[in-house]
């Protein structure tokens, strides 16, 4: 009797019971799909070896329930907020498949309701489920308001108010007054721009900190590109606003530039201009 030589094993990505395994496993990999037996082989085994083993069918919402959200890979975070797929394609191949087109979830957290509806497989209704879930999770990065607190470094600037500008698409650029004890007073953003610059009027900026009778001010933008590192730019609107805010008697704390999940702090980084040297406290 002739015996077959067995198949070769592949790395086992298989998660959950044997076709939904099969169907992640194709999509994760690139394979060329379902039809190619021996990937799809590989996936049942796996199944019912974990079958065998008392595992049973384990989609992405149990191995959350079971192992936590940081154990789930990209697609299956972003399975378990589709919630469904699409005729023809499983819930696990349509976040698969969105994760590599889109740039991953960083790519999707920047998207538009409509931009993400227009997608295959999305719609209105999971669009504007990703969007409320993409900014709940922005919004829990931001520590809650408590009483308010002098801001003593850039680091608590940025976790306080760099973190919720890294996701926007376009240029955005906040103004935080500060009272004499350097406790926040307010925040305004006082320009938007584009997806390389906006426009940024110092005249405005301090028209409204004296309103506010505020006693200085931090200066907080945006890189949509990811990269915080500061152009000319910014460099010579920083040393204009140093100037404006020694010439008025408010002092000018720092000015952050965040992007990519970092920031740059223009005076921890030595950058400051040297006509701040009135404004230092």
């Amino acid at each position: 009797m002739e015996t077959r030589e067995p198949r070769p094993a592949w790395p086992c990505h298989c998660r959950c019971h044997c076709r939904y395994g099969w169907r992640l496993l194709a999509s994760e990999m690139g394979a060329p799909g379902e039809g190619d037996p021996a990937r799809r082989d590989h996936a049942d085994a796996s199944w019912h070896e974990g079958c065998r083993r008392g595992r049973g069918m384990e989609r992405p919402r149990e191995r959350l329930t079971r192992l936590g959200a940081r154990a789930l890979s990209d697609a299956e975070l972003l399975a378990v907020l589709l919630g469904t797929g699409r005729a023809g394609e499983d819930v696990a191949s349509l976040a698969a498949r969105l994760v590599r087109s889109c740039g991953g979830l960083w790519g999707l957290a920047r998207m538009s309701a409509a931009e993400l509806s227009r997608l295959r497989g999305v719609g209105p209704a999971k669009a504007t489920r990703l969007v409320a879930a993409f900014e709940a999770g922005s919004r829990a990065l931001v520590p809650p308001v408590v009483p308010p607190q002098a801001l003593s470094n850039s680091e608590m600037v940025f976790d306080r108010y760099g973190r919720p500008l890294m996701s926007s698409r376009v240029e955005r650029f906040w103004v935080i007054s500060v009272d004499a004890k350097n406790r926040v007073r307010a925040k305004h953003e006082v320009a938007r721009g584009g997806r390389v610059a906006c426009q940024v009027d110092p005249a405005e900026i301090f028209r409204l900190l004296i309103s506010e009778s505020a006693s200085g001010a931090i200066f907080v933008h945006n890189h949509p590109s990811g990269d915080p590192a500061p152009s000319p730019q910014d460099l010579e609107l920083t040393r204009r606003l140093v100037a404006a805010g020694s010439l008025l008697d408010i002092r000018v704390l720092d000015h952050l530039i965040v992007g990519g999940g970092r920031y740059t702090s223009l005076r921890d980084a030595g950058l400051w201009p040297s006509t701040s040297m009135n404004s230092e406290t």
